[in-house]
């Protein structure tokens, strides 16, 4: 073991509640049922980062997240009393990204003034596709028609560093379909575009009942390629495996999950994982699902679902398994630093990758390379307790 180096620290907060569940989703997400209890629901995270805060004295926050569920379901009056309480008991730093997720299907006029005063500078929109027969098998609330309009009123409200979602492989969806969902997204010049395929998750609707007209995975790949091809020539960096960005405008709250950063997770269901100096060793804490157990126990022990110190074989692993969805791969140096680990931990993993022509490394540097990116999981699956 070496010394660890506590890396830079994130806040992910989740509101999770939503209009109706998705039938892919396999988030932490509720139906809301009647009035949802916004005040409380920010009582309870203030009292969850309460508890955390011992963790974390003196460290700063380069990046907040708001991820759901859909958080714009939350007035703008929540959302900066959270920030107000959190900033008061956190060093913000003063580039600090705070990002809002939200659905085109539950914004209003003018809310989004009230969330760019409040503090947000960066939106996230779910939209998925601007075709409205894939949304409607999708189950989502909105059509393609309000998912222009939400983004245009973003950016009359000032808004210039946009996340849209859009998803491919979509029932019933041809290669025709996928590039135009894309087409129609760069006229509306987002800074960012997450582009992933639909996959049916475990414990969701689609995967219990499959919808018809899924592409095969020919098609899917075609599809990929295609995509991919077209971002990039719409100057859109493909810099994590279903992220592309204008120059400058990377995610950086995804950045610090993908670089092995730390992260406070504080509502219901939510993740965190720090690093502790004292201890020498990496925390991943958890907090309980569900959100009415959620909001009888924040601030208690009874809400944290679970603590978990990571067993030194097991780092390389999660360290790779993060790292290598990027492009630009991992400084050895910032693998020793974030693990505490001597470089002999990744061995034979790391030979056996560079023998397969899966990573390259200049000595400095390990990156995966193209044919890498097809086979991440068996990259990542070299350093599983290696």
């Amino acid at each position: 073991m070496t010394m660890l180096i506590p890396p830079p620290l994130s806040l992910y907060v989740h509101l999770p509640w939503c209009v109706r569940k998705c039938p892919y989703c396999d988030f932490n997400s509720h139906e809301g049922k009647g009035a949802l209890p916004f005040e409380d629901y920010v009582d309870a995270l203030i009292r969850d980062l309460d508890q955390d805060l011992p963790l974390v004295w003196g460290r700063s926050i380069h990046s907040v997240f708001f991820g759901g569920g859909t958080p714009s379901l939350f007035p703008a009056e929540a959302i900066d009393r959270f920030l107000q309480a959190a900033s008061s008991r956190l060093r913000f730093a003063p580039d600090c990204e705070i990002t809002l997720e939200t659905n085109p299907g539950t914004t209003e006029h003018g809310r989004f003034d009230r969330y760019r005063a409040a503090g947000v500078n960066r939106i996230s929109f779910g939209i998925q596709s601007f075709d409205d027969a894939c949304l409607k098998r999708l189950g989502r609330i909105h059509d393609s028609g309000e998912a222009e309009r939400a983004v245009k009123l973003a950016q009359d409200a000032g808004y210039d560093n946009l996340n849209l979602d859009l998803m491919y492989a979509l029932p019933g969806q041809t290669l025709a379909m996928a590039e135009h969902d894309l087409q129609r997204a760069f006229e509306l010049q987002p800074a960012h575009i997450s582009h992933y395929q639909l996959t049916l998750e475990p414990n969701t609707v689609f995967f219990a009942r499959p919808p018809q007209g899924i592409p095969d995975q020919d098609n899917a790949w075609d599809m990929q390629e295609r995509c991919q091809a077209l971002l990039a020539a719409a100057g859109y960096g493909h810099y994590e495996v279903s992220a592309y960005a204008r120059p400058g405008r990377q995610c950086a709250h995804n950045l610090n999950y993908w670089r092995f950063g730390d992260y406070l997770g504080v509502g219901a269901g939510a993740h965190g994982k720090l690093t502790l100096g004292a201890e020498q060793a990496v925390l991943r804490r958890w907090k309980i699902k569900h959100p009415a157990q959620y909001l009888a126990h924040a601030g208690s022990a009874a809400a944290i679902g679970g603590d978990e110190r990571i067993a030194p074989q097991r780092l390389p692993f999660e360290y790779l398994l993060n790292s290598l969805r990027l492009h630009e791969g991992f400084a050895l140096a910032d693998f020793q630093a974030r693990t505490g680990l001597e470089l002999a931990s990744l061995q034979p993993g790391l030979q056996q990758a560079l023998e397969r022509g899966w990573l390259v490394s200049d000595g400095a540097l390990v990156r995966p390379t193209e044919l890498g990116r097809r086979f991440t999981n068996d990259v990542i699956s070299l350093f599983l307790d290696s």
